[in-house]
């Protein structure tokens, strides 16, 4: 493909999207070098040269009631943006993930003839797949993440590209505790337990008192504790620390850091992860760790209903098993993940068996997938400018 100016509409809606986007804007900048991204992301995207209309944070919501609450301000979002959009003419857009507040999005621009790919699908193998239609007719390609999700779209009649997961690219293979560990000057005898209770706003404001009770508990049972806590926003590192403070857990051995999830878990011994992307994140550093997730508990009946999978934690669904436990909402107390944890953490055989199981899951996922999510969205590119 010819270079030629292009402009390119993208959104993302949290952390993990905006990672994603960032690699796929550099991967496209690789092609097109005099590219324009516009749209919606967090600091990775912007960086990496996107012009964001509306701040990132407002788009990361979670769950029906959450989402309820907030939904006249992300219609209007939506509604503004859509106008920029087509006022700007991008020749390609691409929603990153947040299908709630994309696909309403793509729909729109799809039929205003704008070529639309999406990067992320939704759960459709998690939860039930009668969502596949109106992806249908809201974008011209989807890029999965996930080998088995090619089938599902393939049937459906939906084209699509499985690119593989780019936290398999970015991530080594090799183990990472002890260089990581020397890098954060941590003693090889203090024993780390990363705590990752989500990187939205309404994810902390539920899980991070279940955390630090847990936290507390673990300290009483656990010689030389570190609880090593990376949160993605001035925002959600307040929300923590106001439940440190109101837990009266100032004396608990627990360092906050800004961002660096990665580094967490890689030095840690095991991790307590809210149910997302942070779960695959761990599995591909190798780690045992205990998935939770709290919610509304009107959200959480409704997801409830609409599940037929028996697990939600990723590292569960793409070894199609339970490799590590699942403590989801009233069975999320403090008592019940403290024991995990522990058993984790004494657990021999679980200790040597994780790593193995994590390690043929890297190995599938890892295909350079902001390559090839680039090089299967550039026959759109042509068509637009054709």
């Amino acid at each position: 493909m010819t270079e030629s100016p292009v402009t390119i509409g993208m959104v993302a809606g949290e952390a993990s999207g905006d990672l994603l986007g960032a690699d796929l804007i550099k991967a496209l900048r690789a092609q097109l070098p005099s590219a324009r991204f516009i749209g919606i992301g967090g600091p990775k995207m912007q960086t990496a040269g996107l012009d964001s209309k509306f701040e990132m944070e407002r788009l990361a919501v979670r769950g029906y009631a959450e989402v309820l609450r907030h939904y006249a301000g992300l219609a209007w979002m939506r509604h503004k943006l859509r106008r920029i959009l087509l006022n700007a003419r991008p020749h390609l857009f691409i929603g990153v993930d947040a299908p709630d507040f994309n696909f309403g999005l793509e729909a729109g621009l799809k039929r205003a003839g704008i070529p639309v790919a999406h990067y992320v699908s939704p759960s459709l193998w998690a939860w039930r797949g009668s969502r596949i239609n109106a992806i249908a007719h809201s974008v011209d390609h989807m890029l999965a993440l996930f080998p088995f999700e090619e089938a599902i779209y393939r049937n459906a009649g939906v084209p699509v590209t499985y690119v593989g997961h780019p936290l398999a690219d970015q991530i080594p293979e090799a183990d990472q505790t002890a260089a990581t560990r020397a890098q954060l000057k941590i003693s090889p005898d203090v024993r780390v337990i990363a705590l990752l209770p989500g990187s939205r706003q309404s994810e902390v404001r539920y899980m991070a008192r279940t955390f630090i009770e847990t936290a507390k508990l673990l300290a009483q049972t656990v010689e030389k504790p570190l609880f090593l806590v990376p949160l993605t926003s001035r925002a959600t590192r307040e929300l923590f620390e106001v439940e440190l403070y109101r837990a009266d857990a100032a004396e608990l051995p627990l360092t906050i850091l800004f961002g660096h999830a990665q580094e967490a878990l890689a030095a840690a011994e095991v991790a307590l992860v809210a149910s997302g992307t942070a779960t695959l994140e761990a599995a591909l550093l190798k780690k045992p760790m205990v998935i939770t997730y709290q919610m509304a508990e009107f959200s959480f009946r409704l997801m409830r209903r609409m599940g037929y999978l028996p697990y939600v934690g990723l590292p569960n669904i793409l070894a199609g098993e339970f490799v590590v436990p699942e403590l989801l909402q009233h069975d999320a107390t403090p008592e019940n993940l403290a024991q995990a944890l522990f058993n984790s953490m004494n657990d021999a055989v679980v200790r040597a068996r994780i790593p193995r199981r994590f390690a043929a899951i890297h190995r599938e996922l890892r295909r350079n997938a902001a390559e090839q999510a680039a090089k299967a969205v550039l026959p759109l590119l042509a068509r637009a400018a054709a």
